[in-house]
């Protein structure tokens, strides 16, 4: 897991002076929501707010909530950021007096109306903060207590002094578990938390508290005492919390820790109390996108943000775009939640489900056994029952490893199976696939267009300089043995390789034309699975990857394959004729189909 910062250019209205515009805006009453948004929980992009100490916005007689009710009104009606809950991280109030929270709860009646799932827990401004969770009644819980939550379509549960709550959100088509702790919760209410975690155990979880961490000036996080106490007796142990999140303290900053199991656990502390207008009610949008593995995090002020005039110092306030609020946490979902809620992978897809009208050929490597070499005399049979049948090719120098079967399989392809290929050159080295020599597809042109696709995943080491141009599938014979003398002859007639920077090309002789005729795909990061799909309709030809188009198509017609005689290749490129680089990687199940097919037509689960 990889932690990227990002910065945005803030661009603010001309500079007036803050008396000029602040009265209309102070004191103006509260606008109620549009009610536009509607969460979508099945979007894999869904944003959880994190509202930190609000404190200084109610604190006796002085303050503001306008600044609150305009974060509201965000969470509310941003339809752009999918928010599907809000946390607060406590200190709701300077004082805790019931005629504060009396204010900030009318603010709070907007999520009420409309059933917006939130939570809130106690800071040590919002009770007494000389004692834990066992303190008993307070303003705090006759404003915010369990009964407060009851028709919240999350809330699941509090502890028995009501200042321990949990709540299942859902959010990418799944659900998250998010615990709100008491201001230094007691024993009982840390075992109450792990109670919780226990009869949710596939359930990720987020923990907010109050105080957990601290962060100096680098904005380093720090354990404070009772954070580090908190750590090892609810966190550590618990591989279900992969993220936590606290106020109380500032500056604001992050670290990761790894956990008993050794996961990462990202640990945030964020409070804006001693920024311009107690905070401005400022916000943490944690963006989650299920789809890329990260979570973009920006803080802002929807207050300041919605004024149509600002001064020079409310500007700089708008949005803290610094690295220590704004930035990404790369997480591979799937990787960090595996231990306790692993991905179901579906059943393999029968074979004939995928012979589709127009299916050439289909090519399964299923029935080895995992790490064990492809035997010299594998015949991989054609799926269409058609004859295109495939023989296993050693190079010379090159030994039974060069080529076995494995497990692995990318989730998405039909088969559970693939084969390794340990290609390269600088010296020469592999083996490959070859069709039989009575094979049918020897001889097709694919006048009326065509359709090949893969699986496949490249190592690590792809990109040192000794895989590049290697083939996933292609024509032995050459341009020049099918009458071509533009460009190099000596090309393969047909070639779908990779460049040493990962990048798919597809490479042909056209019927229609003397030249080649070529697609270029895009770098593609290693160490993970890719769907290709190369789709000729009869004229013209597009290369997708993971079903999307890529840009460098060619427009030049292109009709059909240039026939050259000879057999085609799976897991190597040909230059003049002769078998140049083998595939260095895993390679799933490959189709080829005489039409041109719709991406919905595609492989891809």
């Amino acid at each position: 897991m990889t932690d990227t910062s990002r910065r945005t250019f803030l661009l603010g209205a001309p500079a007036v002076a803050a008396a000029a515009t602040l009265p209309g805006v102070l004191g103006a009453p509260a606008a109620e929501a549009t009610g536009r948004h509607r969460p979508d929980p099945e979007d894999p992009r869904f944003t959880l707010v994190v509202m930190p100490d609000t404190q200084y916005l109610f604190d006796e007689d002085r303050g503001d909530a306008a600044p609150l009710d305009a974060s509201l009104r965000y969470v509310l009606d941003e339809a752009d950021d999918n928010v599907v809950f809000l946390a607060h991280l406590g200190d709701l109030t300077q004082n805790g007096r019931a005629d504060e929270f009396a204010r900030i709860s009318r603010s709070f009646q907007a999520l009420d109306r409309r059933r917006f799932p939130y939570s809130t827990l106690a800071g040590n401004h919002d009770i007494d903060g000389s004692k834990d969770d066992q303190r008993g009644p307070s303003p705090y819980l006759d404003a915010f207590g369990p009964q407060r939550q009851r028709n919240s379509p999350t809330f699941r549960g509090a502890s028995k002094d009501g200042y321990n709550t949990y709540h299942v959100f859902r959010g990418g088509g799944r659900e998250w578990l998010l615990l709100a702790l008491d201001w230094r919760p007691s024993a009982g209410g840390l075992n109450w938390a792990k109670q919780v975690l226990a009869q949710h155990p596939a359930l990720p979880a987020i923990l907010t508290i109050h105080e957990l961490v601290w962060a100096d000036d680098d904005h380093q996080a720090q354990f404070s005492t009772f954070g580090e106490h908190v750590w090892q007796e609810l966190v550590q142990g618990n591989d279900q919390i992969f993220l936590t999140l606290n106020g109380h303290y500032w500056p604001t900053g992050r670290t990761v820790r790894k956990n008993a199991a050794g996961h990462d656990v990202h640990v945030h502390i964020a409070n804006y109390q001693d920024r311009y207008y107690g905070g401005s009610a400022m916000i943490r949008l944690y963006q989650f996108d299920l789809a890329r593995g990260v979570i973009d995090v920006r803080t802002f002020s929807p207050w300041l943000a919605a004024q149509d005039h600002l001064s020079e110092m409310q500007r700089v306030e708008v949005e803290r775009s610094g690295t220590a609020d704004y930035f990404s946490l790369e997480i591979d979902f799937a990787e960090r939640f595996k231990g306790f809620s692993p991905v179901p992978v579906p059943p393999a897809r029968p074979a004939r489900q995928l012979l589709v009208p127009g299916t050439v050929a289909y090519w399964r490597f299923e029935g080895g056994q995992d790490g064990k070499p492809v035997p010299d005399d594998v015949v991989v049979r054609d799926q269409t029952g058609r004859g295109n049948d495939l023989t296993r090719v050693t190079a010379p120098g090159s030994g039974p490893d060069a080529l076995k079967f494995s497990a692995e399989f990318s989730p998405r392809q039909p088969s559970r199976a693939s084969l390794r290929f340990d290609g390269g050159r600088d010296p020469s080295r592999g083996a490959y696939l070859r069709t039989v020599d009575s094979a049918p597809m020897n001889r097709l042109k694919f006048e009326r267009g065509y359709t090949v696709e893969a699986f496949f995943w490249l190592p690590s080491n792809f990109k040192d300089g000794h895989h590049g141009w290697c083939g996933l599938f292609a024509r032995q014979g050459s341009g020049a043995a099918a009458g071509k003398t533009g460009d190099d002859p000596k090309e393969s007639a047909a070639t779908l390789s990779l460049s040493d920077g990962g990048e798919l090309q597809w490479a042909v002789f056209p019927l229609n034309q003397d030249r080649i005729s070529t697609n270029w795909g895009h770098e593609l990061p290693v160490e993970k699975w890719w769907h290709v799909a190369v789709v000729n309709d009869g004229r013209r030809t597009v290369v997708y990857v993971d079903g999307c188009p890529v840009v460098r198509n060619p427009a030049t017609p292109a009709v059909g394959l240039a026939d050259p005689g000879g057999p085609w290749l799976v897991g190597a490129s040909s230059y003049d004729g002769k078998v140049d680089r083998s595939f260095a990687g895993l390679l799933g199940d490959v189709r080829v189909v005489d039409r041109p097919l719709d991406p919905r037509e595609f492989m891809l689960g």
